[in-house]
């Protein structure tokens, strides 16, 4: 099987190196990178059997409907955006499922890819296309376990644990950088509160402008439940919390 991947960033730049290392016939198309099996021109896609887009979700859909002009109706095409809704809206003339890897880290880059990202990890498919055992299986080869939901369902998931967090995090940062004292005695616990302040700026963005809704109910949802944590017996709900945490790993 030849697999293509679109994107060498954090994730594509993982995605190749892991496929390679399988021994699989990969390649690449990226602006940003050279090397052996890495292309510019988006034709040599057109022998793939599987293709993973792995660019910024603000040039996702240009990418996918290039690649209408270019791939076979049998090639099987993912993408790898943290939101789902907006790419499923149409149908394309090749096989398209798409799905998330619930895996990263707050770098960006080919530099900072790496074998082994996504073992592990979840790793969301939203088929309302259809399914594909062959992304399954890449899926698994890879080290991450498949999950199967809706495009909505997925999308309100990560804004409770991803988009909102990320966006409290920045919260909590600038809040604190208010005052100077604070920021001069702050450690590893603040540190680790406010790392996903250093998301990549350009997903970052994309997050909060496609998926603004549910990050907004989940904030809403947020001052809610610090509300019943304060006007309850805090010590109780606390461990509970603690008991949770604990066996969700």
């Amino acid at each position: 099987m030849k697999i293509g991947v679109v994107g060498l960033g954090l994730i594509g730049g993982s995605i190749f190196k892991d496929l390679k290392k399988l021994n699989y016939n990969v390649i690449a198309v990226s602006n940003s990178q050279c090397g052996e099996g890495i292309y510019k021109n988006y034709e040599v896609l057109k022998t793939c059997d599987f293709v993973f887009v792995c660019s910024a979700m603000n040039k996702t859909l240009e990418i996918l409907d290039k690649l209408e002009e270019i791939l076979p109706p049998d090639t099987v095409v993912t993408d790898v955006c943290s939101l789902k809704g907006f790419v499923s809206k149409k149908a394309r003339p090749y096989k398209f499922v798409p799905s998330h890897p619930m895996a990263g880290t707050e770098h960006k880059g080919f530099e900072n890819s790496f074998e082994g990202l996504f073992r592990g990890a979840k790793w969301v498919i939203t088929p309302v296309f259809g399914e594909d055992s062959r992304l399954v299986e890449l899926i698994e080869e890879l080290g991450a376990s498949p999950v199967i939901t809706t495009p909505e369902k997925h999308d309100e998931a990560v804004a409770l644990i991803s988009h909102m967090p990320m966006v409290i995090a920045q919260a909590i940062f600038k809040t604190a950088a208010e005052n100077p004292l604070a920021l001069e005695i702050a450690a590893s616990g603040f540190r680790d509160m406010t790392r996903l302040a250093m998301s990549n700026t350009e997903m970052a963005n994309d997050m909060v402008q496609i998926n603004s809704e549910n990050i907004q109910i989940s904030i809403l949802k947020l001052y809610k439940t610090i509300g019943d944590l304060t006007n309850s017996d805090y010590l109780e709900q606390i461990n509970e919390i603690k008991l949770n945490r604990q066996s969700w790993g």
